[in-house]
């Protein structure tokens, strides 16, 4: 076979299953492991996929966005990475933090990892967040107000303005995607701006991005490269990607895989 029907038979194969391994490239092609990193690269260098630290996945579209309704419901099976990128960022708060907690997904799965044994300040702009944090005792809890989207998100004018007038010890983002050169990016003008907003009043801002979204820049620029403090990230994030990031003066976390996983 010509390695030009290699790559095409690997591309067949991400758009069916939505990824493939390096070691499905090499029993189905009989390669070595270099030969099949080496036709990732080359495929992720003509814009044709996304490679992660074992694999590859399909290239995501500069455009998507997110669903404009959205509940907790729909992160009951989330993938095992998100879960530890958000346990991993609990860890960085310290007693008497001022804190902003992203609306993502991963803000939510914070919650349930935030310490009960010191005080702090939690500052939010979702609505499902706020619902979560009734429950803690040793927490002042911030909700940031504005014209609420179907997703329970606030990120319009009002909500811009508000954050301006507020200081964070540590702020937490994510978003549709984030790069050396382009930072965080995201699909729509009103979010773009809400968390510009929140970076320039952080003393230090981490962004919380999964490996299917390093190196991917999406419709528009959130916060410049500049402006993170931390990555943290999981362990199959690609490593070249990550050291573009880390020349950037970025400090890389990458959280390791939980044992029981298979």
């Amino acid at each position: 076979m010509f390695i030009e029907e290699r790559h095409q038979e690997i591309l067949n194969i991400i758009k069916e299953k939505g990824r493939i391994s390096i070691g499905e490239i090499q029993d189905r092609f009989e390669v070595s492991v270099d030969s099949a990193r080496r036709d990732l690269r080359i495929l992720e260098e003509k814009g044709q996929l996304k490679r992660t630290h074992g694999g590859a996945i399909p290239l995501m579209q500069v455009g998507l966005q997110m669903p404009k309704k959205w509940n907790v419901e729909q992160i009951k099976n989330i993938e095992e990475n998100y879960e530890a990128i958000a346990k991993k960022a609990v860890e960085l708060i310290k007693p008497n933090d001022a804190v902003y907690i992203t609306s993502g997904t991963i803000g939510y799965l914070m919650l349930k990892y935030l310490p009960t044994d010191m005080e702090f300040t939690v500052v939010t702009n979702s609505i499902d967040n706020a619902s979560f944090l009734r429950n803690f005792d040793n927490l002042q809890v911030y909700v940031i107000g504005g014209k609420m989207r179907q997703n329970g998100r606030l990120v319009d004018s009002f909500a811009q303005e508000f954050v301006r007038n507020m200081k964070f010890d540590i702020s937490f983002f994510t978003g549709a995607g984030f790069s050396a050169d382009f930072g965080i990016s995201n699909g729509t003008p009103e979010t773009s701006a809400f968390q510009r907003a929140v970076a320039e009043n952080s003393r230090k801002n981490i962004a919380l991005f999964p490996n299917t979204k390093i190196g991917h820049n999406s419709f528009l620029k959130d916060i410049d490269a500049s402006k993170i403090d931390i990555l943290i990230t999981d362990w199959d994030a690609v490593e070249d990607e990550l050291s573009k990031i880390e020349d950037r003066g970025i400090k890389v976390i990458v959280v390791e895989k939980p044992l029981s996983s298979k």
